[in-house]
């Protein structure tokens, strides 16, 4: 996750065009917004040898991205988002940009490619020479020194992990950070992080629009744990699954060894399940795998417990994945912690790995029925170090090069992801005003407890609350009509009618 300690995201009035048959564009600020009479000059790309064999350089202005696909005969055209790519005219000279690339929040795979790409994609595609790389996330543009970034200084920083600009939570002082933008004559300024980045960078934008700057504010969303609303996925998540795999198969290994071997696996997954659902899904050797958005319970019929000892007597073995938010309920003796936050305003919760792991001990140790054997892995800050696999490594090349695009278009205020396949420019405000969660109640989910036969252990009032929240989060058109978000583009991909 990202940065916290912003406040509401800055005063978000949103850009919205009508048309015909519901049609609804949820359009993103541009420069042109508040500066006028601003001059526009020919892409360089037209000129670049490496784009003569694309027939159609240039993204039409009308192109839209359509948020939801599925439709029936009689519902609107819904929502829609202005579609990313490389426009016909642009708002900066390149010898006249000066952009800087900052890192907030978290480690993520894929940071340094993102970092490369978008230093690359300003280099040879748009001839721009000066790129500076803020050091330390936030509090860097007020306290730290720049980093001059050229291709040949980030030339192979893809196949390392973390991020060589640095990172910090916290830190996020806007009337410096702008002030700091405005005394270097920064007119670009790139910022890869969680929807606490995201809120940051909202604010960033409206204090600059407010001050009448001619600099463009472009977002790329971080998150590990694909949670970030509207985008299909966030990068790294891929990633993430792979390497989760990897534990996964060495707690199976261990629990099969031994008899009564449980291995228990912690997954990252604060508020969102995505992580251990998917790696659950690939690997086919988990038991039971527990998510915050699915409320368990441990004691008597129909509960962990007994479903842990079923497992053992059928298998003599078993393996437990839960992410590090499930159960969050079940912490009665840790309230005084949950109320506690880090620098980016997210919750500090105890282990629920080593909680889990010392219940269930605890538990067959009273019941002197089986004498059980558990191994707990935590892979956590292996997971988030590790250099980004293939898939993200390109998602991440298309990331950067979309925010460039629009950065030299002239757009600004937006957030970069794709919608259904197709990358999109998209207001800050959709991407910070919810968290993207599994739906319990949706095919994914079900093809999860299909695998690992596993209980529910939801009860009708919990499906009944499900329900509710999904409306809660339903996207309300001017027109009366009601579209609701789908749960993830990856669950789009794979679902079937």
């Amino acid at each position: 996750m990202g940065l916290g300690g912003v406040g509401g995201g800055g005063d978000h009035k949103a850009k919205v065009v009508m048309g015909e048959a519901g049609y609804v564009l949820e359009d993103v600020p541009h420069l042109s917004d508040y500066i006028p009479d601003l001059p526009t000059f020919s892409n360089p790309l037209q000129d670049n040898p490496a784009y003569s064999v694309v027939k159609q350089y240039f993204v039409n202005v009308d192109d839209t991205v359509a948020q939801k696909i599925v439709v029936h005969k009689d519902s609107p055209r819904g929502v829609h988002f202005r579609r990313a790519g490389p426009r016909q005219r642009v708002y900066f000279q390149s010898d006249d940009v000066h952009a800087c690339i900052v890192t907030c929040g978290g480690l993520c795979p894929g940071l340094n490619t993102v970092i490369r790409e978008i230093v690359c994609g300003l280099y040879h595609m748009y001839g721009v020479t000066r790129v500076l790389g803020i050091d330390g996330g936030y509090r860097g543009f007020y306290a730290r020194n720049t980093i001059p970034l050229t291709p040949k200084v980030v030339n192979d920083i893809h196949k390392r992990g973390g991020t060589v600009l640095g990172t910090s939570r916290g830190g996020h002082d806007t009337s410096k950070i702008v002030d700091s933008i405005q005394d270097r004559g920064i007119n670009q300024v790139y910022i890869i992080g969680g929807d606490g980045t995201q809120r940051g960078a909202s604010v960033i934008f409206e204090e600059i629009k407010r001050r009448g700057l001619k600099v463009a504010v472009a977002g790329v969303p971080k998150t590990i744990d694909n949670d970030i609303p509207v985008i299909d996925r966030s990068f790294g998540f891929d990633t993430a699954v792979e390497e989760a795999q990897r534990a996964i198969n060495a707690a199976h290994v261990e629990a099969e060894s031994v008899e009564n071997g449980i291995g228990v696996v912690k997954l990252m997954g604060r508020y969102s399940g995505f992580i251990a659902m998917y790696a659950t899904l690939a690997s086919r050797d988990v038991d039971c795998c527990l998510i915050p958005e699915s409320p368990f319970y441990l004691e008597g019929e129909g509960g962990l417990y007994e479903y842990i000892e079923n497992r053992l007597k059928e298998n003599g073995h078993m393996v437990l994945v839960i992410a590090e938010g499930a159960g969050e309920k079940l912490f009665a003796q840790s309230i005084q912690s949950m109320s506690k936050q880090d620098a980016s305003g997210n919750k500090l919760l105890p282990d629920v790995g080593l909680w889990i792991s010392e219940s269930i001990k605890d538990h067959f140790a009273r019941q002197h029925k089986i004498a059980i054997n558990l191994k707990y892995i935590d892979p956590t800050y292996m997971i988030r170090a590790i250099p980004s696999n293939a898939s993200d490594n390109v998602y991440c090349t298309l990331l950067a090069q979309s925010a460039v695009h629009g950065a030299m278009a002239g757009y600004t205020g937006f957030t970069v992801g794709p919608v259904n396949g197709r990358h999109s420019y998209i207001p800050f405000y959709r991407i910070i005003e919810r968290q993207n969660k599994v739906v319990v109640t949706d095919r994914m989910w079900a093809r999860l407890l299909s695998s690992t036969n596993q209980p529910s252990f939801l009860s009708a009032k919990d499906v009944v609350e499900d329900k509710i929240d999904e409306e809660a989060v339903s996207q309300k058109l001017p027109d009366g009509e009601v579209c609701l978000e789908n749960n993830s583009a990856m669950e789009k991909s794979v679902s079937s009618t």
